[in-house]
C-alpha cells in the first residue's frame, strides 16, 4: 500500500518501510524532512540525540548547526547520512552507554534527547560533537551559568565514562573557567587516568599542563 502511494507521488521513501508524507502543493518528490528527529528515531533506534543538536534544544548555544547529531548503539556505514537534504552525524556508542537523556515529544512521537550534563560530557569526550573546542567551551560556560548545571551529576556521568581524557578536560577547564568550583575540581584531579591526552585531538597541542595530564596549544595557556 505505501508503495502504491508513492508511485502515485503522495509519499516519499527515506528507507525500506520508511516514507513521509508529500504536501498537495509540492511538484516534486524529493521533499525536505519536516522533522529529521522523528527520522533519526524510526531510522537509527535505540538513539538519543546529542552533541550541538542537543545543546540547541537546552539553550546552551546560539549557534545554528544544519547537521542533526545522532548517538545510537547500532553500527551504521554510512556515518554521515544525507537524507532529503538534512546531513546527519552518526556516532556508535555501547548499550550501557545510553543514560542521561530525556524524552521530549515530536508531535505523537517521543525523542530522546541527551540532558544538559551528558551533552556537556559528550561533547568534552568528543569536541567535534560540540564543533571543536573552542564552541564546546562556549557551552560549557553557558551552563555552568545556567540553572542546568548540576555538579554533583556531573562527576556522577563523568564516572560512567570509559574516556579518562573526560576528568582530564573536566578539571583543567572548571580551574581555568570556573576556579570557585573546588570541590569538583578536587574530585576531577583524584579521577586522572594514567597517560596524556589532548585538549582537543583534532588541534596541535606543544604545551603540556602536567597537573592534568593535558596537552593544549600555546594560546590557551594564557587565555582566561
Amino acid at each position: 500500500m505505501l508503495a502504491r502511494w508513492a508511485t502515485k507521488g503522495w509519499l516519499s521513501r527515506i528507507r525500506r518501510g520508511i516514507y513521509v508524507p508529500i504536501p498537495l502543493e509540492s511538484r516534486s518528490a524529493d521533499v525536505p524532512l519536516e522533522d529529521p528527529w522523528i527520522i533519526a528515531e524510526r531510522l537509527y533506534s535505540p538513539c538519543y540525540i546529542g552533541g550541538w543538536s542537543a545543546a540547541e534544544y537546552w539553550d546552551l548555544t546560539e549557534q545554528i548547526f544544519r547537521t542533526i547529531v545522532v548517538m545510537t548503539t547500532r553500527k551504521p556505514r554510512d556515518r554521515s547520512p544525507v537524507i532529503k537534504g538534512t546531513s546527519f552525524m552518526l556516532r556508535t556508542v555501547p548499550e550501557k552507554a545510553m543514560f542521561g537523556f530525556k524524552s521530549v515529544w515530536r508531535g505523537q512521537i517521543k525523542i530522546s534527547v541527551s540532558d544538559p550534563t551528558r551533552t556537556i560530557l559528550d561533547m568534552l569526550s568528543n569536541p567535534q560533537l560540540g564543533g571543536g573546542i573552542r564552541s564546546t567551551v562556549d557551552m560549557f560556560n553557558k551552563y555552568l551559568g545556567s540553572e542546568n548545571k548540576k555538579m554533583d551529576l556531573l562527576i556522577e556521568y563523568a564516572n560512567r565514562f570509559e574516556n579518562g581524557a573526560v576528568f582530564k578536560r573536566l578539571g583543567f577547564l572548571l580551574e581555568k573557567f570556573a576556579q570557585s568550583e573546588e570541590n569538583t575540581i578536587y574530585l576531577c584531579q583524584t579521577r586522572l587516568t594514567k597517560g596524556n591526552a589532548k585538549l582537543d585531538p583534532k588541534l596541535s597541542a606543544d604545551k603540556l599542563v602536567t597537573r592534568w595530564r593535558l596537552w593544549i596549544p600555546k594560546n590557551w595557556a594564557k587565555e582566561r
